[in-house]
């Protein structure tokens, strides 16, 4: 059980008077490769992290939802009057967009009363949005005993963030979020939802993905994330395809020679790259081979941070100094402009390269940076209401 999943059961007695009906917990996700692919039909591999945001829930009577934040200590309600894409705004509106969305995708949603808390950082990269909106999906889909197999979940989701908070994410971090499994990378085709569940448990090869939170502020919904998006979806109209993930690698130069600026040249190098290097981990890691991964997550890094320009000097002097000192390789993670670095080292690594890269932060006086080691975990689940 997650701490969260912990607290979160007398948080609700304490501010309900009352024990909860259910407990969901999803998880934050890393993405191991494929950034700014999902949304470009392309390919991903995610996995789960045990950092978990956790709820508890109650149906009430009456047409109304209320939530209570453990990290705002705020209380928010709403009622039906509220339920427009924006009629709910701050950390309640992804509430606010769940009922929305299964409201508008033909289910009854009853009123419930729902209590919040997360381990997942916020403004990391690390999907905190995703993870509240599944936990809330879970809750609320117990409650109302409604059927909708947890395989359709992460494009309900999406739409919630999609329409109601207007945020135009793709459906990675949805489906981290709600289909991986504890031990696995969850290799994803975004054009046509086909999963795979990979074996990913790197303590037996002597390896450990580090992940870094440079505690950069993660400032993707300033409107630089809609602008890429926006970007390749110009650049695949001109191409006359539906979705950038319709050209191969054969054709990129040609593809690059038909566009007409360069920022769209950069982007769309990017993104048919970046598919073939998810494609190329997935080789390696079926044939038992992680070690090897380590050049492609570098060379990922240098294709957002050249073509697709989504970091920044914190995340590349994390990446630049974890190489330095060892790592096998190591990218940004996340849609960028701050967030967290992940790292392949040698277990016995892990350290120095933690130790190195808070040094090489102190010496640019940035923020100390949040290290830990992830290992990957299920998606949601519902937690059992044990004493």
């Amino acid at each position: 059980m997650s701490q969260a999943a912990g607290r979160i059961r007398s948080a609700f007695l304490r501010e309900y008077d009352a024990e909860p009906a259910v407990v969901w917990a999803a998880p934050g996700r890393v993405n191991l490769i494929g950034e700014h692919t999902d949304y470009n039909g392309g390919y991903v591999l995610p996995f789960a992290l045990p950092h978990r945001t956790a709820i508890a829930a109650s149906a009430v009577d009456s047409p109304e939802w209320t939530v209570w934040s453990e990290a705002t200590g705020e209380r928010v309600s709403f009622g039906p009057e509220s339920l427009s894409p924006g009629g709910v705004g701050g950390w309640a509106g992804y509430i606010a967009a769940v009922v929305w969305a299964l409201r508008e995708a033909g289910h009854e949603v009853p009123g419930a009363r729902m209590a919040i808390a997360s381990d997942v950082p916020l403004g990391a990269g690390l999907s905190s949005s995703a993870a509240l909106e599944c936990a809330v999906l879970g809750a609320l889909v117990d409650l109302a005993g409604a059927d909708l197999p947890p395989a359709n979940w992460p494009a309900l989701a999406q739409r919630a963030e999609n329409v109601y908070v207007g945020m135009p994410c793709g459906i990675m971090d949805q489906s981290a979020a709600t289909l991986c499994r504890e031990g696995h990378a969850l290799f994803l085709d975004c054009a046509t939802f086909a999963h795979e569940h990979v074996p990913f448990d790197l303590t037996a090869a002597g390896l450990a993905v580090l992940v870094v939170d440079t505690r950069a502020p993660h400032r993707h919904v300033d409107g630089e994330y809609a602008a890429r998006r926006a970007t390749c979806e110009a650049a695949a109209a001109m191409l006359g395809v539906d979705l950038l993930r319709g050209i191969e690698p054969a054709g990129l130069a040609d593809a690059l020679a038909a566009l007409t600026d360069e920022v769209s040249r950069k982007r769309v190098r990017h993104v048919v790259t970046e598919n073939q290097r998810v494609l190329d981990t997935m080789t390696l890691l079926r044939s038992g081979r992680p070690a090897e991964i380590g050049p492609l997550l570098t060379a990922s890094h240098a294709s957002m941070r050249d073509d697709y320009e989504i970091t920044v000097p914190e995340v590349d002097v994390a990446v630049e100094t974890a190489l330095a000192a060892g790592a096998l390789g190591a990218r940004m993670t996340g849609g960028g402009f701050g967030g967290c670095v992940i790292a392949l080292v040698t277990v016995d690594d892990a350290d120095r390269v933690s130790e190195a890269v808070a040094k090489a932060f102190a010496a640019h006086s940035f923020n100390p940076p949040v290290p830990f080691v992830a290992t990957p975990g299920p998606g949601a689940t519902r937690v059992p209401l044990s004493p």
